[in-house]
């Protein structure tokens, strides 16, 4: 009876082969089948095993191979056959994970990591990655480009492997100069084959100072991060962004991806060789760009040779601009906005900005649209020889405010003699 039970099952919820009995195939993992995400048995029964992780305690949900890696032409789904939907069965996994929590828990956000989708795949909220690349600087050289390519069509969330997937190569400078760069992407994640652990603890003395450097900093990133999250949700817009997003008429940016902006006001240039002590940053003519971590100025539409530290990447914030930067946690549990750091790049061509920044409690679905919000906006003039800095709030109309216990304004001068702050 359970035999039977089973397989009348498996008929309900696996695709099947041309006698319409559930199709296998040896795979990695020995003789396998494939859930029917097309089908209403097949999504259902899907659904109550994420369902009943999540009353387990389980918030993600990460759903690999999902291409799928083996799909013979003799299987059939719901849909069509193997290879007429192939190419949508990521979709179509994150399509079921999303409207299930729609349906069982409307209040919480969805973290669906996936390897396959489809085009419009990020309406479920589908957070992509490049794939098992390889743990080479060949491989850390073509995420850029990968990422811009894939945030222009929609989906903003793509990221990497941090340290990279695959290969028997414990390089500690490939390692950090890989989580140096995820400082900046939509996603910081190491991940890898088990040959190489991707967790710093493993690596030495120096690389581990230098990885928890750049994980301290994406912490502190926080609430700029989150303004990115909120104005991508909004407007579509790419938390990654080509160059030419701010030069639309300079061909030659069209095809450079070896720097890219983060957001509106970071300008990022990672670094993809061994051993390379210098490279040429180019500035876009919009503004001009201020060293992260120095305060030097670099001048606007200028090529220059910057000599590269091992301590970071090469990181520069537009001039004008607001950084808000929040106090270093261990976890974004402990996270909140009462306390933030606002790192102001002064530039007197760009007085009269004005910039908002966006925050909700971090959890609940739906906090812009129903209210749950507050937007801190923040304007610059001059009055007279004094720069004046006004911030004022908008709330959503079932926000509660909370008391802001410290709020700090650290400025990075850099000034004419006529001017006083």
């Amino acid at each position: 009876m359970q035999k039977n039970g089973k397989k009348q099952k498996q008929k309900k919820v696996l695709v099947t082969n041309s006698k319409r009995e559930p199709a296998t195939w040896d795979f990695y993992f020995g003789n396998t089948g494939l859930v029917d995400v097309f089908k209403p048995e097949g999504k259902a029964w899907f659904w109550n095993i994420y369902k009943d992780l999540h009353n387990k305690g389980v918030s993600g949900i990460w759903g690999d191979l999902g291409e799928p890696e083996v799909f013979p032409s003799f299987a059939n789904t719901f849909a069509g056959k193997a290879d007429e939907v192939h190419n949508i069965y990521g979709h179509e996994w994150a399509k079921l994970i999303y409207e299930g929590y729609k349906k069982d828990f409307p209040t919480e956000r969805p973290f669906i990591l996936m390897r396959a989708g489809a085009a419009g795949s990020q309406r479920y909220g589908m957070i992509p990655w490049s794939g098992d690349v390889n743990r080479t600087w060949g491989g850390l050289s073509g995420q850029t480009e990968i990422a811009l390519q894939m945030g222009m069509q929609g989906l903003g969330y793509m990221h990497s492997d941090l340290g990279g997937f695959a290969g028997d190569n414990l390089d500690d400078e490939l390692y950090v100069r890989w989580l140096q760069y995820g400082v900046f992407n939509p996603i910081f994640r190491p991940h890898a084959q088990e040959e190489v652990p991707s967790e710093p603890v493993f690596r030495s003395e120096k690389a581990k100072e230098l990885a928890k450097c750049a994980i301290e900093l994406r912490y502190q990133l926080l609430p700029y991060n989150y303004n990115l999250a909120f104005e991508n949700s909004q407007t579509g817009k790419p938390l990654m962004r080509p160059l030419f997003f701010e030069e639309e008429n300079n061909e030659a940016l069209l095809t450079k991806a070896d720097g890219y902006l983060w957001g509106n006001d970071f300008l990022i240039y990672p670094v993809f060789e061994a051993g390379q002590k210098t490279k040429a940053i180019y500035f876009p003519k919009t503004a001009n760009w201020y060293d992260f971590n120095t305060g030097k100025k670099y001048e606007a539409g200028t090529t220059q040779i910057i000599d590269l530290n091992e301590n970071h990447i090469p990181t520069f914030v537009r001039g004008g601009s607001f950084t808000p930067m929040a106090k270093l946690v261990q976890t974004t549990d402990n996270y909140n906005n009462d306390n933030l750091t606002f790192h102001y790049y002064y530039d007197e061509s760009k007085i009269g900005n004005v910039q908002k920044i966006y925050f909700d409690d971090g959890k609940t679905a739906e906090n812009f649209e129903n209210g749950n919000f507050e937007i801190l906006e923040i304007e610059t003039e001059m009055e007279g020889k004094w720069l004046e800095i006004d911030f004022e709030s908008e709330f959503g109309t079932n926000y509660t405010s909370t008391e802001k216990n410290t709020l700090w304004l650290f400025i990075i001068l850099k000034k004419s003699k006529k001017d006083k702050v």
